[in-house]
């Protein structure tokens, strides 16, 4: 019964088409905010919300700078409270923080993997204070030295994290910065947390994104609505590791994408329309990453260290075993390609992006049967606004099809959920979806999804920021 209320493989298809085709829409008249404005609300007085989602440093103090957006670092962007300002410089604050609870069913259950073990699955039902994250940030000397610091931490995990950047804003087409940040591959690492549908990715995105590491990176907008940005970085994900497990070998990481309707998508490119556009707004975009991988621990321990990549039964690509049995792999490249396409309009929101991945170069300490590995899948989702900036539905799917050459099958999922608003700001919200998914590809704490899952996820959240 539940399964009915689901959307239908034909439904689908016609959101993905609707996604791309052209849309003729005008351009926003002039005045409009510029590309990624339009920050969380500000008290009446308050200094603009600028594309990065920092206050605009007033005239008097930066001789009219603002910050421009650092697109992709961990950022919560909310307006924050002015800490101090001298001739000097300039520090805020601002901060988000989620409660969660989750439930993953069936209580018991097993998965086979693509080696044909049978695998325990333990699912989660628990209520967590599940992660918060205060940053300090602004200028130093000048309004073109950018900063920020921030403490993280997710207490599903048991994890503290403290990390920052740094920048110049040399000119609005080209930044460079250093940090913490991700080398790119998918649009939702761009810069758009936490203005998401739900408080979390969806299976595809979880499974095929990047993580965070030490990065160097530039970016600019070169023409009114087309931006890109260009990283490297110590490896695809860096959080929990120290210095001397990383390698030598550089990760890199580039993204292009073009808003040619009305020059901008709403707030770092949300994945909503809670502006009520009433111009479409549209957004196409590609990334693609490379990386040279490495298992970040010695043979001796069969779990692995580097989590980020999985397999498409979730099995963690440099745990022994995983591959062959009793083999270990211990480097491997990573090489990734997606595709992405958006629209809002009058409070209707629908994306779609398209993944591929490769793993191959496999040094292992054994024979493995397979020289290389590709995956590929994709998520569409929309939503709508019942009542404006108030009550919004929404309903997304995901696919992963794991390489059957290799032995992988497909994991999928549907999902339906909303966002209730309690006060006249995006900033405040209460959430609430059901996750129907089959085989999870994915498994972490932070997210959804516990590897091999096959049945139904419950969720409801709330978070705020500021």
């Amino acid at each position: 019964m539940l399964a009915r209320l689901y959307l239908t493989h034909r439904y689908l298809a016609l959101l993905v088409i609707t996604l791309l085709v052209p849309i003729p829409a005008r351009a926003q008249d002039d005045g409009t905010a510029p590309a990624g404005a339009e920050a969380a609300p500000t008290d009446a007085g308050a200094a603009p919300a600028t594309a990065g989602g920092a206050a605009a440093v007033p005239a008097a103090q930066g001789e009219g700078e603002t910050e421009r957006s650092t697109w992709g670092a961990l950022d919560a962007t909310g307006s924050g409270f002015l800490i101090g300002r001298t001739e000097f410089g300039e520090m805020t604050l601002s901060g988000y923080a989620v409660i969660r609870y989750i439930n993953q069913l069936p209580a018991t259950q097993t998965f086979v993997d693509h080696l044909g073990n049978t695998n325990v699955i333990d699912p989660r039902n628990d209520i967590q204070f599940h992660r918060a994250m205060l940053h300090f940030r602004g200028w130093l000397f000048d309004p073109k030295i950018r900063y920020q610091v921030t403490v993280w931490s997710v207490l599903s995990t048991n994890q503290t994290t403290l990390y920052g950047f740094a920048g110049y804003q040399f000119h609005p087409k080209f930044n460079a910065y250093a940090g913490i940040n991700t080398i790119g591959g998918s649009r939702s690492v761009m810069g758009s947390h936490p203005f998401w549908l739900a408080h979390d990715r969806v299976l595809a995105d979880e499974f095929f994104r990047p993580g965070f590491t030490g990065t160097a990176w530039v970016n600019g907008e070169l023409t009114p609505g087309f931006w890109y940005s260009v990283a490297a970085g110590n490896s695809l994900s860096q959080l929990g590791f120290t210095a001397k497990q990383l390698t030598r070998d550089i990760a890199t990481g580039a993204t292009v994408w073009w808003m040619p309707t009305t020059k901008e998508f709403g707030p770092n490119g949300s994945f909503d329309d809670w502006e009520h556009h009433e111009k479409v707004a549209t957004r196409f975009g590609v990334s693609a990453y490379r990386s040279r991988e490495n298992r970040f621990n010695q043979n001796s321990n069969p779990a692995a260290d580097n989590y980020q990549v999985k397999l498409a039964d979730s099995l963690l690509l440099f745990s022994t075993g995983s591959l062959a049995p009793d083999v270990t792999v211990n480097f491997a490249t990573v090489r990734g390609v997606s595709t992405d396409a958006g629209l809002k309009y009058r409070g209707i929101f629908l994306q779609t992006e398209i993944y591929s991945r490769w793993l191959s170069d496999f040094d292992a300490d054994g024979p493995v049967p397979v020289s290389s590995i590709y995956d590929s899948g994709f998520y569409a989702q929309g939503a709508f606004y019942p009542i404006p900036k108030k009550l919004e539905l929404y309903g997304a799917t995901s696919w992963i099809y794991g390489d059957k050459g290799a032995g992988f099958g497909t994991s999928h999922e549907y999902i339906q959920g909303l966002n209730y608003y309690p006060a006249n700001t995006r900033n405040v919200r209460f959430n609430t979806q059901v996750i129907e998914v089959d085989r999870s590809a994915q498994s972490s704490l932070f997210g959804f999804y516990v590897g091999g899952q096959k049945g139904t996820t419950l969720s409801s959240a709330f978070s705020f920021f500021f």
